[in-house]
């Protein structure tokens, strides 16, 4: 494998608007050409927005959600990859000819769709089915998957995809700023955010804290360290229907050090080069080659019954 350079964008989308999301991918996709990139990640639902869909009905749904690959969103984002010569990862909601809704996120190029993936734990919307299975796609030479926002704290789902091979995993998210049990979460006051400009200092504060970044920190380095693989985040910033995010976009390497984030307060872009002899230097390398299944693998697969409540919906 030849090094890769890969980007990861932030920015602030309209609910509902495909129009003006697909326009700014538009902009920070010849933003991440411009820096070298082959390759940009955007957030979970970037295409039609997220957390207002928590109040839709089915028929609302399916009037929001498309067909992959024949709906008009995903043949838009492939004539933004063709016109930048780069591929380009988003999502958004599908549904089928049967009438099912999924969380899906897709990897285009000039070439058309590369791959698609559903979300393995939905539940912004109770009309949505669960994926049912891992992606794992070549792009450049390099193995990919793909797991999206929630799928990533389940850390069985990070190291199945490893397993399968990929050695960059998309992680797509729109999170941090939300409540929960932890100590520290909690929402972000939108009046911080329409005094960013003035008052700069207070929203750092907020979004780099235990409800942001601090959080973030607690788990993500971990999830490419453990496995050794590169960690492609990619998350909104700004309002989200009625709540705020964070940002905080970034690509984390196998060792589990930052190479490359977001830092404004706003839409940003940043890029950086993923070398292959990192992937076998780290410790994940090793740490999969002395896995012992037989003394585990009864127990990680024994009949559980998930419980996916989630507490500030």
């Amino acid at each position: 494998m030849e090094n890769i350079k890969i980007a990861t964008a932030q920015f602030e989308h309209q609910s509902g608007d495909k129009t003006y999301n697909l326009a700014m991918i538009d902009q920070l996709a010849g933003e991440a050409a411009a820096q070298g990139a082959q390759a940009v990640a955007f957030h979970e639902c970037s295409v039609t927005g997220y957390s207002f869909a928590r109040t839709l009905g089915k028929a609302q749904m399916l009037a929001l959600a498309e067909y992959v690959p024949n709906g008009p969103s995903i043949q838009t984002l492939v004539a933004i990859a063709t016109k930048h010569n780069i591929a380009i990862l988003a999502g958004l909601f599908e549904k089928d000819a049967a009438d099912n809704l999924y969380k899906a996120y897709v990897c285009v190029s000039k070439n058309g769709l590369l791959a698609k993936y559903h979300k393995l734990h939905p539940f912004i919307n109770p009309h949505l089915t669960p994926g049912n299975s891992y992606c794992v796609f070549d792009l450049y030479g390099w193995k990919c998957g793909i797991l999206i926002c929630y799928d990533n704290n389940i850390v069985e789902n990070v190291r199945a995809t490893a397993l399968l091979g990929a050695d960059i995993i998309f992680m797509p998210h729109v999170t941090m700023c939300t409540p929960s049990t932890r100590p520290g979460a909690g929402f972000v006051n939108p009046a911080l955010w329409l005094a960013k400009e003035t008052d700069p200092t207070s929203l750092r504060i907020e979004f780099d804290g235990l409800k942001g970044r601090e959080w973030l920190m607690k788990w993500l380095p971990a999830r490419a360290y453990d496995n050794g693989i590169y960690a492609i985040f990619s998350n909104a910033i700004g309002m989200d229907g009625d709540q705020l995010k964070n940002g905080c976009s970034m690509v984390v390497d196998p060792f589990g050090d930052i190479v490359a984030e977001c830092r404004k307060l706003g839409n940003e872009v940043v890029t950086a080069t993923l070398t292959p002899q990192k992937l076998t230097d780290a410790g994940g390398y090793r740490y999969r080659k002395a896995r012992r299944p037989d003394l585990y693998r009864d127990i990680i697969g024994q009949p559980h019954v998930a419980d996916q409540k989630v507490v500030w919906l």
